[in-house]
């Protein structure tokens, strides 16, 4: 499409607005008759006649002669045989019988054929035409010939056949006799016949009842055909077998006339003394007939009506005798709702009937809902009003309402003498008898000129704008009309008519069995004006005596082509303007240049010119102005000044004439369809197994389309030709950048000379108040040029509109011609719901209609892109972009190449041919990314193993929908930013789905195409799978797009691809694990080395949420595959040292320490390897391994804290229940509340030490000291060093709550198992730590306590031997230790104590001395301690030389002596002499060993 015919959706949308608004008040003014004629009672003239300068309204086109057959058998009969005559109007054929004869032949032309049917001998009294009911005759049977006689009632069969180009569908019949379908007539006479379009036949007979002819197909004893009687009652029926006719006797009122209302299923009669009978025969016409009411007193009634009253100027009819009615006739649902049936007298006065007990005075025919035959149920028969009868002698071009008496005598009478009336679709044929020479034809038709004042007008003049106005014309006709009939549209033209306006309830098209011809000649009463566009003009023929006359009734677009082919003089032509309006007239214009209009002959080109001109012409049209812009100067008082208390509205604009019949034609146009569904579902719509298919035939849809593209092209033709205002500026190119929206002084200048130069000295609207205006006039809100473009914009949206109707229905054509219902069998049921429920006007006007019909060009390129073959893309694209380039764009073209490519590829077995042509079809979509369907695309190519575009595609679309980069753009409205972030995040997430695919992570929904489902694709091999995920990787990491980078590396971790992120990660994986998870997210630079180590070193011991440990791991994993190990010991210590306020989500005091433990690994490994590029020895951090160090130590302290109190927790815990159970259901005691209350806090620390580390002094002042952990508290302030006090106190006191917490729990065995295994830790230490004297004088006295009060059993080497093995076996110290305290008298005052002190030291010196045996045995101190019954510390290297031999030997001297010293009896103190003395000897001794 060229940029000169683009549609702009906002264009298109604004003009469907107006459209919309003109098809509104078009039904508004579609008045029911009933509303008219109440509203005539209030105009002086309703009736109007044709000018007479104009041409005629009304022509008689053609006259036939009666057949000569026929008049020679009239005549052979002496002109006294009975002679009937009438018009079947379905089959084309006029009929007249004499006597038996009957004689058909065609009414619209003479083809020289009049076949005769003589079958019977008895006279025909009354002939009638049937659809033939399907199924019981042969299908070449169409209707049925009722003929009646005086004996019998006689069916025979009608065939109709078309001519043989197809141009005549009723060129010849033929009649078939049907013998068996023949029933008696019973004696009676019938008068006349009538039939539904349901094919139900009823007779009326001369003895005034009604009866219906039935057939069927029955055999045997049950009749095929037979005749009931509806009316009668049983002893009529008796009587009638009984009493022949001859001898009944009485009044009989026979009926003279009946007529079926097909669309209310209603059927009136009319009797020969004027009474009026209503029946019914159901909703649906197939009930039985039931009476309804009956009026007897017409005129009487009459009177007691409005209707009555006669208007000013009518003549007083005579009334010296009666009036009769002359005929009847059923009005259409189309015509009134309320009115039923209108009467015609024989004054040429109509009264108006309603079966209706309620007032139709609540609606216009066009309201929406209209006449519904299945809620319609008649209950009377009552006159509503009365139409004054037209005047005479209006032949001759009089004015409104005027009489002409010219010729007539004073005495003669001046009323009419109708013989006969015909009425149908808002028009009456009279035949007058009163003329004094000749009759005449009274044809009276809706005034087409009448102008509507606004529907918002009070008053009296709203009521005569509503009022009916029509015009009346004469003819004369020699002899007396028998018979008219209108000649219905060709099958053709009725089809059209029928497809477009059926399912528009107020036109009463309903289910009636009418055929298509009828339904569409109902449309005539809408009027001409809204109608000449898609009807011909209307055509009766007239049945008179002296022959055939057909007349045609010229529309005014007829009248306005003849002014144009007889050049007639411009005044015509203005008064033609302004008796229709300057909209009206414009439209007529359009239609007649645009070749729009139905016409029987081929409009010239020199009227299309003509009226061209008109359309452009401004003297015509006018021009756009301000709305009571020419009264400005009334507002002025006649002093000069203004009237200060008159209200002086603001003006609005008021477009010219050319718009407004640019829109009526285009809204007149679009009317059958603009509201109206495109789809309808046929069958069972409820459970969704309808089929759709489109509401209008292929062939309205072309008649509309023609009109339509004939009317822009005549547009786009003026603009190009810069003809008139709407060419003149249309013309000038781009109209965004034109005058239409010009501002300033430039365009307020040139306001005067565009005037001048586009209709030259022409300016009425212009300079309307230049000369006597003041300066001080008003300012007008917009200045003529601006008018000017502001009508033009206009009109240029109404010609985008056309255009893209057009192409909607070509659209609608394309997919109608492929079967709807095969295209979108593959809809879900919500899809095939929004299309049926789509609007012409959604389709043309709304995105969600340019969605759906982007949806129904995709089923039907996949009809043709199926590897079935149905055909190539360019065989359908071709059609698509000639016809609707506005819902195929090129864009669509290219992408649905690609697809028939990959559609070629899927099918394809070779492997390179596959690729080569899923590279085609990458290349295709590269051109057009933004307009593909990728969800579709992208799974196709993900069947083909063609990961590229999978990758390329979604990131040119996200790029393509974002050109500006707003969601880089931190600066702009949070708003506008999101919004473009959720655009690239859809096609971003095609690349992730595809990822999600290769992973084999079915929990992810998959996209599938659209079209069809994607078929099954071979399993990949893992090796396949893992080089696929790596090329989607190394693809996307190559795009500049970091906001895709982090969409990626985010799904890559939540699928459980690290290591491939890792392996394949860009340059800005870093920053992005070092700020995920943080929002909103942060651009970070990328450092390294020595500043990213300072930077994570900075941020040690800030806390770190849940969501992003993850992503601190990933990057601790990142800087160990890369050799970066400072950086990973970092980042490790951070995860470490992370904090967290639930325990859910904090790690285990394991997994920290597995941090922290891998953390001084890394630093290791960063001290013993040069990992960082450029870097000294003395670039990293050298105290980092020791303060992990540390970390690790003070956590296995908080580690060690956390399981004590878990275990205190668990012990009081398991006592409170033991206690619990033990009471019985007894109140508990205060100790088992107490305990359960401090399990419950023990319990809380311990979770407490779960949620972060803790720091030594926290751990030691707030958990060890409260809690009583004394042996934690020693090996906390062993690792501290500290030195706090310079005599210890706070060990040696931490010391003895920790041996007398021993001696509680277990006594001197668990003490001394205490100090073995905490003294063991601390030796040797500086001796703060580990003070030997207090634990040894602790335990010594408690010892003997116990054991003198015989608590425990204490052995004599207990306490030596845990000082020796909390010393690591080093005998000297704990010697030493025995020293200080044997030599001081105050410490051991009583001589048990000082006793079993000595006994201590003779085991430490026997230790000691095992140690010089086992270096004299040559084996180990283990094996020595074996052999001598001691126990010596296998970790004890010390050499025994021969001084520490006389160290031993001194000792053991001297404390021989203590022992004597001591003040107790022998037999105590004996023992440990002998063994201080035998210790002594055997380390004197050459053979120590053989004392032992």
């Amino acid at each position: 499409m060229s940029s000169e015919e683009e549609i702009l959706m906002r264009d298109v949308t604004n003009a469907g607005l107006v459209v919309s608004d003109r098809i509104g008040r078009e039904v508004a003014s579609q008045l029911d008759v009933e509303e008219a004629l109440e509203a005539s009672r209030y105009a002086s003239h309703p009736y109007t006649t044709h000018p007479r300068e104009w041409p005629p309204l009304v022509e008689v086109v053609d006259t036939w002669d009666l057949p000569t057959v026929l008049v020679e058998r009239y005549n052979a009969a002496g002109g006294e045989g009975n002679a009937l005559c009438g018009i079947f109007p379905e089959i084309r054929r006029a009929w007249a019988s004499v006597d038996n004869s009957l004689f058909l032949w065609r009414f619209d032309k003479w083809d020289g054929q009049c076949p005769e049917y003589t079958g019977e001998e008895q006279v025909i009294c009354a002939v009638g035409l049937a659809k033939s009911k399907p199924g019981i005759f042969v299908e070449a049977i169409q209707y049925l010939l009722i003929l009646a006689t005086p004996v019998e009632l006689i069916l025979v069969g009608v065939c109709c056949s078309g001519a043989g180009d197809g141009t005549d569908p009723y060129a010849e019949i033929s009649l078939q006799p049907l013998p068996e379908y023949t029933v008696p007539s019973d004696g009676v006479t019938m008068t006349c016949i009538t039939c539904s379009d349901k094919g139900r036949i009823f007779l009326a007979g001369r003895d005034g009842n009604i009866y219906e002819l039935l057939y069927t197909t029955g055999s045997g004893w049950y009749k095929r055909c037979r005749k009931v009687c509806h009316t009668a009652g049983v002893g009529n029926v008796i009587s009638r077998w009984i009493v022949p006719n001859v001898f009944r006797f009485g009044a009989v009122d026979p009926i003279v006339e009946l007529v079926f209302d097909n669309e209310r299923q209603l059927l009136y009669a009319r009797t020969e003394e004027m009474k009026l009978q209503v029946f019914v025969l159901g909703p649906n016409g197939d009930g039985p007939l039931k009476k309804v009411a009956e009026e007897r007193n017409l005129f009487n009634q009459r009177d007691t009506h409005h209707g009555g009253r006669q208007t000013t100027g009518q003549r007083a009819p005579h009334r010296s005798t009666k009036p009769s009615v002359v005929s009847i006739s059923p009005l259409s649902t189309l015509e009134s709702k309320w009115l039923h049936l209108v009467a015609v007298l024989s004054d040429g006065r109509r009264m108006y009937l309603s079966t209706s007990a309620s007032s139709g005075n609540s609606g216009t025919v066009g309201a929406v809902g209209g006449f519904n035959n299945h809620h319609f149920r008649p209950s009377c028969l009552k006159v509503v009003t009365t139409r004054p009868s037209p005047p005479l002698g209006v032949g001759g071009g009089l004015g409104f309402g005027a009489i002409s008496l010219a010729g007539r005598n004073q005495s003669d009478d001046i009323s009419l003498k109708v013989e006969t009336a015909y009425y149908s679709a808002g028009t009456l044929v009279l035949s007058d008898a009163s003329p004094p020479t000749m009759s005449s034809l009274i044809i009276v038709r809706k005034d087409p000129s009448s102008q509507s004042y606004p529907t918002g007008s009070l008053g009296t003049s709203a009521r005569i704008s509503r009022a009916l106005r029509e015009s009346v014309t004469s003819l004369p006709v020699e002899g007396r009309m028998l018979s008219v009939t209108d000649i219905l549209p060709l099958p053709d033209t009725a089809t059209t008519v029928q497809s477009l306006y059926s399912e528009l309830e107020f036109c009463g098209f309903e289910i009636s069995g009418e055929s298509c011809e009828k339904s569409s000649g109902k449309l005539w009463a809408r009027g001409d004006l809204s109608t000449q566009h898609i009807l011909p003009r209307r055509r009766i023929v007239v049945f008179s005596t002296m022959g055939m006359m057909e007349v045609v009734f010229n529309r005014p677009v007829d009248i306005l082509r003849r002014l144009f082919e007889l050049n007639s003089p411009r005044s015509i032509l203005e008064d033609f303007f302004n008796r229709f309006g300057a909209g009206e007239a414009a439209a007529m214009c359009l239609m007649l240049a645009a070749r729009i209009v139905h016409s029987e002959n081929l409009i010239s080109n020199a009227v299309a010119e003509k009226a061209a001109e008109a359309f452009v012409d401004p003297r015509l049209v006018g021009m756009p102005q301000l709305e009571g812009s020419n009264a400005l100067a009334n507002t002025r008082t006649a002093a000069g000044g203004f009237s200060m208390g008159q209200v002086v509205q603001e003006a609005e604009p008021v477009f010219s004439g050319a718009y407004e019949g640019l829109c009526l034609c285009a809204s007149r146009l679009l009317f059958p369809l603009w509201e109206l569904a495109v789809m309808v579902m046929k069958g069972d719509a409820i459970s969704e197994n309808g089929v759709v298919v489109c509401r209008l035939s292929s062939g309205a849809m072309q008649v509309l389309e023609n009109k339509i593209r004939s009317l822009e092209k005549f547009l786009r033709c003026i603009r190009n030709q810069r003809r008139g205002l709407y060419g003149y500026i249309a013309g000038m190119g781009d109209l965004s950048g034109s005058i239409l929206y010009g501002t300033g002084a430039d365009s307020v200048a040139g306001d005067q000379s565009l005037i001048r130069n586009l209709f030259g000295s022409y300016s009425r609207n212009a300079d309307s108040n230049g000369a006597g205006a003041s300066n001080k006039r008003q300012r007008l809100p917009y200045s003529p040029a601006e008018l000017a473009a502001i009508e033009v914009r206009a009109m240029e949206c109404i010609r985008q509109l056309l255009l893209r109707s057009a192409e909607a229905l070509f659209l609608l054509q394309l997919l109608s011609q492929h079967h709807v219902t095969r295209l979108v069998q593959g809809f879900d049921a919500n899809l095939r719901q929004e299309l049926v429920q789509l609007t012409f006007c959604q389709l043309v006007c709304s995105e969600e209609g340019d969605r759906l019909a982007t949806r129904l060009i995709s089923a039907l390129m996949e009809y043709y892109t199926d590897p079935d073959g149905r055909g190539t893309v360019d065989d359908i694209s071709g059609r698509l972009r000639e016809g609707c380039p506005s819902y195929f764009k090129e864009s669509d073209y290219k992408f649905f190449l690609a697809v028939e490519c990959l559609e070629r590829a899927a099918v394809s077995s070779d492997s390179k041919e596959k690729e080569n042509l899923a590279r085609e079809a990458f290349n295709f979509l590269s051109k057009v990314p933004e307009s593909a369907d990728l969800r579709t695309v992208c799974r196709r190519f993900e069947d083909l193993r063609f990961y590229e575009a999978v990758v390329r595609l979604p990131l040119q679309k996200a790029q393509a929908l974002d050109p500006a980069g707003d969601a880089f753009n931190d600066q702009i409205d949070a708003a506008t930013r999101e919004y473009a972030l959720v655009q690239r995040q859809q096609c971003y997430e095609i690349i992730t789905s595809a990822l999600r695919s290769l992973k084999g992570d079915s929990s992810q929904r998959e996209f599938r195409s659209p079209v069809r489902p994607a078929g099954p694709r071979s399993a990949l091999d893992p090796a396949s799978r893992k080089k696929y995920i790596c090329q989607i990787v190394q693809l996307g990491v190559q795009s500049p797009d970091r906001i895709f980078h982090e969409y990626l590396y985010r799904t890559m971790i939540d699928l459980g691809l690290e290591n491939e992120l890792l392996e394949y990660g860009g340059p800005d994986l870093v920053p992005f694990l070092q700020s995920a998870g943080r929002e909103p997210i942060q651009e970070v630079r990328a450092v390294s080395g020595i500043t990213s180590a300072a930077s994570l070193m900075g941020q040690t011991g800030t806390p770190i949420p849940s969501n992003e440990a993850k992503y601190f791991d990933l990057l601790a994993r990142y800087y160990v595959l890369k050799r970066q190990h400072l950086l990973a010991a970092h980042v490790l210590l951070r995860l470490a040292e992370r904090r967290s306020t639930d325990e859910k989500d904090a790690p285990t005091l394991d997994q920290r320490r597995q941090y922290l433990s891998n953390a001084i690994l890394q630093a290791k490994n960063a001290t013993n390897s040069d990992s960082l590029v450029g870097s000294t020895p003395g670039a990293f951090d050298n105290g980092l391994l020791d303060l992990l160090e540390g970390k690790l130590a003070v956590l296995r302290f908080q580690t060690k804290i956390k399981e004590e109190l878990e275990a205190i927790a668990s012990s009081l815990e398991t006592s409170v229940d033991m206690s619990e159970s033990t009471q019985n259901g007894s109140a508990p005691d205060s100790s088992s509340t107490t305990d359960a209350n401090y399990a419950k806090i023990v319990r809380e620390k311990a979770k407490e030490l779960s949620l972060d580390l803790k720091s030594i002094t926290q751990l030691y002042n707030e958990y060890a000291v409260p809690f009583e952990l004394w042996e934690i508290c020693l090996e906390m302030l062993y690792f501290a060093n500290y030195t706090g006090d310079a005599d210890s106190s706070i060990i040696r006191e931490t010391w003895a709550r920790l041996i007398d917490q021993a001696l509680s729990k277990g006594g001197i065995a668990e003490a001394c198992s205490v100090l073995k295994r905490v003294g063991s830790h601390m030796y040797p230490g500086d001796g703060a730590v580990l003070p030997l004297d207090t634990l040894c004088l602790h335990l010594e006295k408690a010892a003997l306590e116990r054991l003198d009060s015989r608590v425990e059993s204490v052995g004599d080497e207990d306490i030596a031997r845990a000082l020796l093995a909390a010393c690591k076996g080093a005998a000297e110290p704990v010697l030493n230790t025995y020293d200080q305290l044997l030599s001081s008298g105050a410490i051991l005052p009583s001589p048990n104590l000082r006793l079993r002190v000595l006994r201590s030291v003779l085991m430490v010196l026997r230790e000691w001395a095992m140690s010089v045996f086992a270096k004299r045995m040559g084996t180990s101190a283990t094996g020595a301690s074996l052999i001598l019954g001691g126990t010596f510390s296998a970790d004890q290297t010390t050499v025994i030389n021969q001084g520490i031999r006389d160290k031993i030997t001194s000792a053991a001297n001297r404390y021989m002596t203590e022992v004597r010293r001591l003040p107790l009896p022998q037999s105590q103190t004996g023992a440990v002499y002998r063994g201080f003395r035998e210790l002594e000897e055997s380390l004197i001794s050459p053979f120590p060993l053989d004392r032992f």
